[in-house]
């Protein structure tokens, strides 16, 4: 079993950042691929970020790319989603998800655990 716990959310200003931070815990995070996704009121959870196990392979969704950026530390079972120039439309609660495979998942069925989410409000 791997527990996954995120924070870092808040609220802050359009045009504002945010680091969101991931922990989970076992033996097996250095060797399951990670991601970040998000769901917004009334919509559906969608995929923001993904990491292979090793984090030298990412991938992000067209509408972060080049302001959101996903790291990870298997030292520390830690994964890191650094958002930069956050929108309104970009409020949603944020999840952190764990992968029982070492390769990126595109899919929210492929991720096994999942955290409890940490709320991002973004304001005008």
């Amino acid at each position: 079993q791997v527990n996954v716990v995120s924070s870092g959310g808040g609220m802050v200003q359009a045009g504002g950042s945010l680091r969101l931070s991931c922990v989970a815990s076992g033996r097996t995070f250095a060797s399951s691929a990670m991601g970040w996704f998000r769901q917004a009121p009334g919509k559906e959870r969608e995929l923001v970020a993904i990491i292979n196990s090793s984090g030298g392979s990412t991938y992000y969704a067209d509408s972060v790319k080049g302001r959101f950026t996903i790291s990870r530390d298997n030292a520390k079972n830690t994964v890191l989603l650094q958002m930069n120039s956050l929108n309104p439309e970009e409020t949603a609660v944020y999840y952190c998800a764990a992968r029982k495979a070492p390769t990126m998942g595109y899919y929210l069925y492929q991720y096994d655990y999942w955290g409890q989410g940490t709320q991002v409000t973004v304001s005008s």
